[in-house]
Formats: C-alpha cells, structure tokens, sequence
C-alpha cells in the first residue's frame, strides 16, 4: 500500500497555505493530501486571470479585501472561514491514472462523491457541483514529475462576497448566464459539519492508502520558484 502524507493546516491564511503548496509541488517528491478548514477573507485569482474583467475593484477597494494571485491556473474565488481546502499534490506514478487534468479531475470526483455518499455530487466540465449547482472549484498545475489538485470548497458563503466578482467573461457551459446566487450551493445544505466531511475523507483515503500525519514544521524544501504573489488594485 502507498504512502499518502495528510497535512491538517487547520485554518491557515491562504496565501500561507498556497505558499506551502507551491514548495511541496515545486521542490520535495511527498506525495501529500493537504485540508485547510478556512481561512480569513480574501479574493484569489488563477495566474492568468485579469482583475479588471474579473473583479469589482471598486467594491474590492472600499472594504479592503485583499487580493491573491496564486501559481496555478483556475477561476477567481472569494475565500473566508466558511471555505475549505482539499489538495493533492502527487509523483506523477503515484496514481493508476494518467496524469492529465481530465483524469486528475475525474478521480477526484469519484474520491468525493465515494467519501461523502452526497446524492447527485459529480463532475461537470471543471468544477465539482450537486446536481447543476457549483459546490467546489477546482485547480490544477502539472510538472515534469509532478501535479497538484487544489480544491476550494463552500461549506458556507455569503451572498454579498459575490458582489466582488464580475460574471466571467469565459464560464462553464452548464453555468449559463446565472448569477452566483443560482448558480452555487452551500455544502452545509448536505452534511452535518465540515468536520464530519474531512472525517470521511480521511477515513476512505485509509482504505486506499497507507497515511502518514504531516505538520507544517515537518516540511523541508530547497530553493524554489515562488510565483504566488499579493495584487495591488
């Protein structure tokens, strides 16, 4: 049985926590599932997004909301302590699986929906959701040797976070023209407890792997590129 490593953040300020995850991908050969159960507000942006077509910057701007670029590709997410972070960051042999984004993200669907027993949890095109309502986004970067599957989960969320985001100009079909409020679901709707969620998880990776808790403290790394980075508006 493999060795997954399970690294439990508590709730750590994301770019802390995305920081963590670009060392372990860029400079260490763990294979590792990192959960982080939330973390103080803030807007995070996939590295090629645009804040000016993504953003309401002057809403950003009035109440101070920081705003993060992280390495890996994705959407733009508002984030806050009713968030919660699944990521896998793998040796490219480490799953029977090819190690292409499609397959990664099926995987981790099966993963979830497995674990959780949610009626209707499934992938559609990039994004984890129940039935036709987005619960999860997802991103990913892939290496030479290496890849990661970063998740953001919404256990809760308030409504008038969203009036941060533009509606993107590029969205998943199935989305069509609906705003975030019919759009999204909150997880809280389908289980008893974040906690109770990051339970099974852990309890069905046992099943598959042989898992080694992992502190922050514990994790060494070389130099590396560090391309999560704070955005000024």
């Amino acid at each position: 049985m493999k060795t997954l490593h399970f690294l439990d953040l508590g709730s750590m300020p994301i770019f802390e926590q995305l920081q963590i995850e670009e060392g372990l991908l860029r400079a260490s050969h763990l294979n590792v599932c990192l959960i982080s159960r939330g973390t103080p507000r803030a807007i995070v942006m996939g590295i090629s997004g645009n804040p000016e077509t993504h953003l309401n910057i002057a809403s950003i701007k009035r109440d101070q909301i920081p705003v993060i670029k992280r390495f890996s590709g994705g959407g733009t997410v508002v984030v806050d302590e009713q968030t919660f972070f699944v990521t896998f960051i793998c040796q490219k042999d480490f799953l029977p699986i090819h190690p292409f984004p499609e397959p990664i993200l099926r995987w981790g669907a099966d993963l979830f929906a497995e674990s959780w027993k949610i009626p209707d949890f499934q992938l559609l095109e990039n994004d984890y959701v129940i039935g036709d309502l987005k619960c999860g986004g997802n991103a990913q970067y892939i290496t030479k040797d290496r890849w990661l599957h970063h998740t953001s989960f919404l256990w809760d969320y308030r409504d008038e976070n969203m009036n941060y985001l533009l509606l993107p100009p590029k969205r998943p079909r199935y989305r069509r023209d609906r705003p975030h409020h019919t759009f999204l679901c909150r997880l809280k709707e389908f289980a008893p407890s974040k906690d109770k969620l990051l339970t099974q998880l852990h309890h069905h990776l046992g099943k598959q792997f042989k898992l080694q808790p992992l502190t922050p403290d514990q994790i060494t790394w070389g130099p590396h590129r560090k391309a999560a980075q704070w955005i000024e508006l």
